[in-house]
């Protein structure tokens, strides 16, 4: 493992993160378990951060895959391509947008690029209605509208990027409000932003629960309020989904369901669980907004048939099993479970999420300050005792991030959450 690390070092950049003292590199997974190369076995907790999102080595996914790189693996967008017409027509049904087009890409970043892209194109502005501490991805262009310093290595933008309150329900200047005061004061918050604005603004684009922000998110209802304000002067709304979608919340499909009394968002970006570990992204948009572009576009790679017939199967395998439902029951248990835990630590400042995305919030007992030391010794015990967990949270990454396949059983919930409450007391 010591060598592995050495190569790594020595030909990878060395601001490409690794988890760990000891990183691990992991060489199979079943079901909600992986193992690495020295034979431990691990029940994992973080999916790939949120990508494995039925089952690791789910057997419909890989038959699917082996099926059709035996045909043909690669073909590109200038061809016709059935694996990719059939989950385009099962995501435009699933969106709940109307009169809805698909384009698929490789990966979450490249699909909020290109959200970004048929925005400012559509609306002829290259301003963006950001949420502070969010996370977008890491292309020039996600960078520029990412409102998490740890996360954003350049104030360059070919955006310009305005940032509103709302992401954020327990810290900040709102955080003593009651949830209608909350958002009636965020709403206020973005009228100025928008009163300082020169000209017109693209779109407002936001996760509707942040994922490296540290699964925050804004009481329901918040973004239709927006919503109401931005139909005022014809600005977008772009949901990011990436790590939201596909039941992960339990309640909903999506994550704007939870904000849905004005109906959907015009522009929906989805990734990671969708192909269960495969490469695959995607943006879901009315037709005329979806056509805006007037110019010619490929995509060498998305959409390619072998991560098609992946997302197929997956998807397919996630709605007949009703993974959304299990991640609402298994999800309510262990959140619970989790809060009965951390009732009783001093450096647990919150356990908050939805369905099968949980953060936890360490701060330094007594005090309100972020513990990243704690979180990252969290991170090692947990590993110790058998368990992948993730983290994130602000610039201070000092949140535990849970998450799961949303295949987890019961019995699997709580030995992981034994292994994490002796975690955090060691820790």
């Amino acid at each position: 493992m010591t060598d592995l690390y050495d190569r790594h070092r020595a030909v990878l950049p060395d601001w490409l993160a690794l988890y760990y003292g000891r990183p691990l590199e992991l060489t199979h997974g079943e079901g909600r378990h992986v193992w690495d190369a020295e034979g431990n076995k691990y029940l994992d907790f973080f999916g790939g951060i949120l990508s494995t999102i039925t089952a690791h080595a789910l057997p419909e996914v890989t038959k699917a895959v082996a099926d059709q790189a035996g045909r043909i693996i690669h073909t590109s967008t200038l061809y016709l391509n059935r694996p990719m017409v059939d989950l385009a027509e099962r995501i435009a049904a699933l969106s709940g947008i109307p009169d809805a087009r698909v384009f698929f890409t490789t990966s979450g970043t490249e699909a909020n690029d290109t959200a970004l892209m048929l925005a400012t194109a559509y609306r002829g502005s290259n301003q963006i209605l950001a949420m502070r501490n969010s996370y977008h991805g890491r292309s020039f262009t996600a960078v520029g509208i990412t409102g998490n310093r740890a996360w954003s290595p350049t104030s360059l933008s070919p955006l310009q990027t305005l940032y509103v309150h709302g992401g954020v329900r327990g810290r900040g200047p709102y955080a003593a409000l009651s949830d209608a005061e909350f958002t009636e004061a965020c709403v206020a918050d973005l009228r100025d932003v928008l009163g300082q604005a020169r000209g017109g603004v693209a779109a407002l684009i936001a996760e509707p629960i942040q994922g490296v922000g540290g699964f925050t998110s804004p009481p329901d209802g918040l973004y239709a309020a927006f919503r109401e304000v931005l139909d005022e002067q014809g600005i977008l709304w772009i949901s990011d989904e990436v790590q939201t979608g596909l039941g992960r919340t339990g309640d909903h499909f999506w994550g704007w369901q939870a904000h849905a009394q004005n109906g959907p968002p015009d522009i929906l970006t989805f990734a990671k669980g969708i192909g269960n570990g495969m490469s695959i992204g995607g943006v879901v948009a009315r037709a005329e907004l979806m056509n805006c572009l007037d110019a010619n576009s490929i995509s060498t790679f998305g959409g390619s048939p072998v991560t098609m017939a992946a997302g197929l199967a997956n998807l397919t395998h996630l709605l007949e099993h009703d993974l959304q439902g299990n991640a609402r029951r298994v999800g309510g248990l262990l959140i619970e479970r989790l809060r009965a835990i951390c009732a009783q630590l001093p450096g647990v400042r919150e356990v908050r999420g939805r369905g099968l995305m949980i953060g936890i919030e360490l701060v330094r007992p007594g005090t309100d300050e972020p513990d990243q030391a704690a979180a990252a010794a969290v991170l090692e015990a947990a590993r110790d005792g058998g368990l992948l967990i993730g983290k994130g949270g602000g610039h201070n990454t000092s949140v535990l991030r849970v998450a799961p396949p949303l295949s987890l059983t019961v019995a699997e919930a709580e030995e992981g959450a034994s292994i994490l409450e002796q975690a955090l007391r060691s820790a």
